[in-house]
């Protein structure tokens, strides 16, 4: 957040109203998307999370009062920071977002010291309890601990959101509006605007009936498409006769279990215990790894923790050729507002027993592409508008279809450039996904050109995560060793 009282008494400079504009607007809808909706009701914390946790590490502590005051300030921007959920009394829509009449800022915000165990271990250890604890769902879905005492005077912000809030880009995005690009204090920084009383309807009986006239809209759109549809198959029968068969198939394939069996390693599991653990490399030599095999950043990454995986299965005599897997797929346009959550989940079967590792990153990338090719990609965006007019029951049952599989790997683009937190500089940044029915889930996020790379392990599918973590050391190294320039005279093939 940005600093609210200078370093120097001459620290003053201006702000871009267009920045903030963007802040204030950032995930500025009233209602939650469907996506959104289904993720909130579903949610069955720990073993269904949708908790969201990033480890930012600073270069030191910064001053308590000035962090306060910048929290306060972006509070005040961010309508979303100050809002709670409120559900009709029937699920005639999704649920609205409201502003808390009892928000707290000392209640999201909180202070920690870790006094003598102050090591990398000791921080990811608070943190894990952080994330594994649950929120408040009637309160403001955010919470924000600053950890004093590391090891040469540095300190550490846990920001932790529910997904329903945004995702992971969101919240990077969020950040890096609201950080500052200087230590020095930003002046003359624009306040929100209280909202209306006619917006902060919040009796449950209105946000029913408004949810009955917004599902009818919807519905009065869809039956306007369908109109459309009819009409153009009208025009060219056979050619929507050919979309409607290729779709149908595309849709089998989407929502059909991967066609990989389940390791018998990584089961069971309940999520009642996370393990956070990182991982991190040089963005350019993930990048160079990519390229040699004529895959991308993110197929160099699956590759690497196919090949932690891969070894872990070595260490305990365990033979798999593929493993199944999900990706989540961004859905945002360049023209798409901020925040929210815009993204589908890809199920596949991913070649875990390639051993060679510029072969596997070459496999993942034709399974990626045939992945994003799939027009039936967006399922959810069909489904969830029913499902979230049903029992929330029957949306726990659809979210525990993740559970088919092992692995869940993200990844996304970082800050390009220094930011401050009330003038303390964010040096590494780990992000920390949930758990939604998988046994690992493993997120990479670039921050000035290093990738840090956030784990959250189920420790009642894994009791051996120190030997987890280290296939997956090697499985890292292995990959960037096919992106760094060879010995004269030496080839790969």
């Amino acid at each position: 957040m940005s600093p609210d009282t200078p370093d120097t008494p001459d620290a003053t400079r201006g702000y871009d109203p267009a920045t903030y504009a963007a802040v204030a607007s950032w995930s500025g809808s009233d209602r939650m998307s469907e996506l959104e909706a289904t993720m909130w009701r579903s949610e069955r914390h720990p073993r269904q999370s949708s908790t969201m946790t990033t480890l930012f590490l600073l270069d030191r502590a910064p001053d308590w009062d000035r962090f306060v005051e910048a929290h306060d300030w972006a509070t005040s921007l961010v309508a979303r920071a100050r809002q709670r959920v409120v559900e009709p009394l029937l699920p005639t829509a999704p649920p609205v977002w409201r502003t808390d009449p009892h928000f707290a800022l000392s209640y999201h915000l909180r202070r920690a010291q870790l006094g003598e165990r102050n090591t990398m271990a000791d921080l990811l250890e608070l943190t894990q309890t952080i994330a594994l604890t649950p929120f408040d769902r009637t309160r403001p879905l955010w919470e924000a601990t600053l950890v004093e005492g590391l090891e040469g005077g540095r300190a550490a912000y846990v920001l932790k959101l529910h997904h329903s809030v945004t995702d992971g880009l969101g919240t990077i995005q969020l950040v890096s509006m609201l950080g500052s690009r200087s230590r020095a204090h930003t002046a003359d920084k624009p306040r929100g605007v209280a909202p209306t009383p006619v917006e902060e309807s919040s009796d449950p009986v209105a946000v029913t009936v408004e949810g009955l006239a917004h599902t009818l809209g919807r519905t009065s759109d869809l039956l306007l498409g369908a109109v459309d549809l009819g009409a153009q198959a009208l025009v060219d029968p056979r050619g929507a006769m050919s979309e409607t068969l290729r779709f149908g198939a595309s849709l089998r394939r989407v929502l059909s279990p991967p066609p990989a069996t389940p390791s018998p390693l990584l089961r069971p599991r309940d999520a009642r215990t996370w393990i956070l653990r990182t991982l991190s490399c040089e963005l350019a030599d993930l990048r160079a790894a990519g390229r040699v095999a004529g895959g991308s950043v993110n197929d160099a990454f699956l590759a690497a923790l196919l090949g932690g995986l891969r070894r872990y299965h070595e260490v305990h005599g365990v033979e798999l050729d593929e493993l199944p897997v999900t990706v989540p797929v961004s859905l945002r346009r360049a023209d798409d507002p901020m925040g929210g959550n815009r993204f589908a989940g890809a199920m596949f079967a991913a070649p875990m027993g390639i051993a060679d590792p510029l072969d596997r990153i070459a496999a993942m990338r034709g399974v990626i592409l045939g992945q994003l090719t799939e027009p039936a990609l967006d399922s959810l965006s069909v489904i969830t508008p029913i499902a979230n007019r049903l029992p929330s029951a029957v949306g726990a049952a659809m979210a525990r279809l993740s559970a088919a599989t092992d692995l869940s790997a993200s990844n996304m683009p970082g800050l390009t450039e220094d930011v401050y937190l009330a003038g303390a500089k964010i040096e590494r940044v780990y992000p920390f996904g949930p758990l939604p029915g998988v046994a690992i889930m493993a997120v990479l996020l670039t921050h000035m050109g290093r990738c840090g790379i956030g784990l959250t392990i189920d420790g009642s599918a894994l009791d051996d995560v120190d030997v987890l973590m280290t296939c997956m050391q090697e499985g890292l190294d292995e990959v960037l060793a096919v992106g760094r320039p060879r010995r004269r005279g030496t080839s790969r093939r």
